[in-house]
């Protein structure tokens, strides 16, 4: 009897270290490198769906964007005008999946009363950093909006005619502004612009927030897109991005965004995960 005690709780001890070894977090989580999804990434879905998906794919993080139609017993879309009721079911449902809206965003407000109702939202929503491309007469405005609210903006770089296409572009925009104004780099646009992404994220040293991380493939004659791939198998060099971004001490988001396979890209959302951990236990 006296074994059969022992040899339970041996078992028992054991089941209980498996699982708070299970429980670790990952390197790429110890490094602050938070690994969530842009939901635009499931824009053919609703919002419930795309939280659903991030969920089935392990991730902790999402970015939601606007106008993704909520889902389920939720009328109406994203949107940085929805009433409280609806945030609440909003961040129960994410809540309800373990997954956590840390973004917000590509937008661009028309006025200085948009974007204060924008803050206003992602306070209350919880959101750490609205990702948007302002016009430059709103930069101060928001940064002074961004320190009263004391939430993170990352100033996205969609291709031209954005204003901030080109990283010198941005750098020249945000000079004088606080440390709370920085740059959500979408290394896929920058490619394509004929950027090098590694280059690129140099020069945004220290003003870096999150990134909209993707791969592309090489350009072919004839063709208008290089659309996305999974990670590690494009022209976008993953390795050399995560090697510069570990060198710079980099911590903040890396928000998925594959726009490619869009009915079906869970499974190509899963071999990039594989890859991106792969280069990260190289490199700590």
């Amino acid at each position: 009897m006296k074994n059969l005690v022992r040899n339970s709780s041996i078992l028992i001890l054991t089941l209980l270290l498996s699982a708070t070894t299970f429980a670790e977090p990952n390197k790429a989580e110890k490094a602050g490198w938070k690994l969530g999804v842009q939901a635009y990434t499931f824009h053919k879905f609703s919002l419930q769906e795309a939280i659903d998906k991030a969920h089935e794919l392990g991730l902790k993080y999402i970015e939601v964007y606007y106008d993704q139609p909520l889902g389920k017993g939720m009328e109406g879309t994203m949107d940085f005008r929805m009433n409280k009721a609806s945030q609440a079911k909003v961040l129960a449902y994410a809540k309800s999946k373990d997954v956590k809206i840390v973004a917000s965003g590509v937008i661009i407000c028309k006025d200085e009363a948009e974007w204060k109702q924008l803050f206003e939202f992602a306070s209350a929503m919880g959101i750490e950093t609205i990702t948007c491309e302002p016009e430059y007469k709103h930069l101060k405005y928001i940064d002074k909006l961004a320190n009263q609210y004391k939430i993170d903006v990352a100033i996205h770089n969609h291709p031209k005619p954005s204003p901030y296409w080109n990283p010198d572009l941005f750098l020249n925009a945000v000079k004088g502004l606080s440390n709370r104004i920085g740059g959500c780099a979408d290394v896929g646009h920058w490619k394509r612009m004929g950027i090098d992404p590694v280059e690129a994220l140099k020069k945004y040293e220290g003003r870096l927030k999150t990134l909209h991380f993707k791969d592309i493939k090489e350009k072919e004659a004839g063709e208008e897109e290089q659309h996305d791939v999974i990670w590690g198998t494009g022209v976008c060099n993953v390795d050399g991005m995560l090697t510069e971004l570990k060198r710079q001490n980099f911590k903040g988001l890396f928000s998925i965004e594959y726009e490619y396979n869009w009915d079906n890209s869970v499974p190509d959302i899963k071999k990039c995960i594989l890859n991106f951990n792969k280069v990260v236990d190289k490199l700590y």
